[in-house]
């Protein structure tokens, strides 16, 4: 009968050491036959099962000491031993367990993965350049930091809402059309065999039951505007700021454009001698091309302008690029704290009493026009390239129409710059 080694105790296990004899040593621990420690010459130590699997006789490394204790080799021993008399080859079941997992991670795809493979594969459908863009900027912003890490087939309805829930009541409409562009990208994946079963992201008898209704959602407020009778005190403010974002947002008021469209703009876009500012469709948010009658404000405003031979943008950042839209909104919110701290009372809107931001210097240039001015409405709608009726598009496509508007924008400059009172604003005889 086979000697049984004796039990040996975690203090006795410690104190085991090499007999230097250049090899590696091991010792029987006792408490499952076959349990040792093996010890190395230069004292690293390890735990070893040494049993029979079948007719075979293997070794199994069970890790190392101490980090795995005394006690927990027995148990890791006990349990191998368990498997083997059921029938089991933990070597064998190991191999499986390493080609399973293999196999999974091959199949495996992360959505940043699969949004970047979806995006290459079907992104050439979208002939707008603004459409390509705009669908991987959303899914970058609100869904990859959510779910770019996780493998696509392990991807569930809560995660999908983690994503959505904090942007479907102040963003509704970004959101829905992100809840859209998850879906695709995990159809795909579907289909590429990358996961499987019902998509997460699907609206119908899915999320429709857990989240409220794009139509039925509150709108979204509108953008904290620049009160009237602030406008020329806010502009002194922003004339004597340095930076280039300065620069940006007097053009945006003067303008009456969108942050985009200004951050933007390229020199090429201008005609100084027309005093034309043609946006190309595909920078603008309705697709179509939108042309700015520009004032001589304007005009002298883009003559002090700094022009930089490196870079075709009107307003580049320090670094190259485009400024960020960020940047624009922390010069406003200077100027709001900068006012304030003089004893002002800040840059709010009259309504919210939320400081101002440059989106809503168009809603300032709208209410002008229908407060101060005898412009028609319909002017204005063309003027800030919002959706109009189809008499007023007609109208719109006329050539004369930018010199119309050009009298409009021009009373505008006046205004801004303190050239005119309420009263000397001119009024257009006719409508669009």
């Amino acid at each position: 009968m086979p000697k049984v080694a004796k039990e040996m105790s975690a203090l006795e296990v410690k104190r085991l050491q090499n007999p230097g004899k250049g090899t590696n040593h091991t010792v029987a621990v006792g408490g499952v036959a076959g349990l040792m420690l093996q010890i190395t010459p230069n004292g690293g130590r390890s735990w070893l099962l040494r049993t029979k699997v079948g007719v075979k006789r293997r070794e199994f490394g069970l890790g190392g000491f101490p980090e795995v204790s005394v006690a927990t080799a027995r148990d890791r021993a006990r349990d191998l031993k368990d498997k083997i008399r059921e029938g089991v080859d933990p070597t064998e079941e190991r191999k499986a367990r390493k080609a399973a997992l293999v196999a999974a991670q091959r199949r495996g795809l992360t959505f940043a993965d699969a949004v970047d493979k979806y995006l290459n594969a079907k992104l050439d459908q979208y002939k707008n350049p603004k459409h390509r863009q705009q669908w991987r900027n959303t899914l970058q912003t609100y869904a990859i930091p959510e779910l770019g890490s996780m493998l696509v087939q392990d991807i569930a309805v809560q995660d999908v809402l983690r994503v959505l829930q904090p942007i479907w009541l102040d963003k509704t409409e970004t959101a829905s059309r992100l809840r859209g562009r998850i879906e695709a990208v995990l159809s795909w994946a579907t289909v590429t065999g990358h996961r499987s079963g019902d998509n997460p992201a699907r609206w119908a008898g899915n999320l429709k039951e857990l989240l409220p209704a794009p139509n039925r959602v509150a709108k979204e407020e509108n953008h904290p505007a620049l009160q009237l009778d602030d406008v020329q005190r806010w502009l002194a403010g922003v004339r004597a700021m340095d930076g280039m974002g300065r620069y940006a947002l007097e053009f945006a008021l003067l303008t009456a454009t969108r942050s985009q469209e200004v951050r933007g703009a390229l020199w090429e876009e201008i005609d100084l001698e027309k005093g034309i500012w043609t946006i190309p469709a595909q920078r603008m948010k309705k697709e179509r091309e939108h042309r700015v009658p520009l004032s001589s404000g304007a005009l002298d405003f883009l003559a002090s302008v700094p022009r930089f031979e490196a870079s075709e943008l009107v307003f580049p950042a320090p670094r190259g690029g485009k400024l960020s839209d960020m940047t624009l909104s922390a010069a406003m919110k200077r100027l709001h704290e900068a006012d304030l701290k003089t004893g002002g009372a800040g840059y709010v809107d009259r309504v919210s009493g939320r400081p101002a931001v440059p989106h809503g210097l168009r809603s300032t240039f709208r209410d002008w026009v229908a407060e101060r001015t005898g412009f028609p409405g319909d002017m204005a709608e063309v003027a800030l390239a919002h959706k109009v009726s189809n008499a007023v598009e007609a109208a719109y496509r006329r050539g004369d129409m930018v010199e119309k508007r050009r009298t409009m924008m021009q009373a505008w400059a006046d205004f801004v710059n303190g050239s005119v009172t309420d009263s000397n604003v001119v009024s257009f005889a006719g409508s669009v």
